[in-house]
């Protein structure tokens, strides 16, 4: 019944810039949080921002300044504007909605498949 379909990832210099998109069905998600996620090898999953239903927002403190959390409620859609890229960004995204914007990522109930975004020096 619900989905979330993550894309835009792809691989990028230092400095370089990148737009990913989750797209949202069987699911108003208006009405409930939204986050990005990621996850690099052999390293725990990480909140790096959320977004709740009034549009407020949360960073992780590694990404604040550089990313940004966005999203278009007519659209279902959710946003990650990654700019300033470093290659310690490297990791898989993934895109979640949860009742409220959880901190622990195991109460988060539904996730995305994860979109590869690789950060090169």
């Amino acid at each position: 019944q619900v989905q979330l379909v993550e894309s835009g990832g792809g691989s990028v210099q230092t400095g370089g810039s990148l737009r990913l998109s989750c797209a949202a069905s069987g699911y108003t998600f208006s009405t409930v949080c939204m986050g990005w996620f990621r996850q690099a090898p052999g390293k725990e999953r990480e909140r790096i921002a959320t977004i709740n239903s009034d549009g407020v927002t949360v960073y992780a403190d590694s990404v604040k300044g550089r990313f940004t959390i966005s999203k278009d409620n007519a659209k279902n859609t959710l946003y990650l504007q990654m700019n300033s890229l470093k290659p310690e960004d490297t990791a898989m995204y993934y895109c979640a909605a949860g009742h409220i914007c959880y901190s622990d990522f195991r109460y988060w109930g539904h996730w995305g498949q994860g979109t590869q975004v690789t950060v090169s020096s």
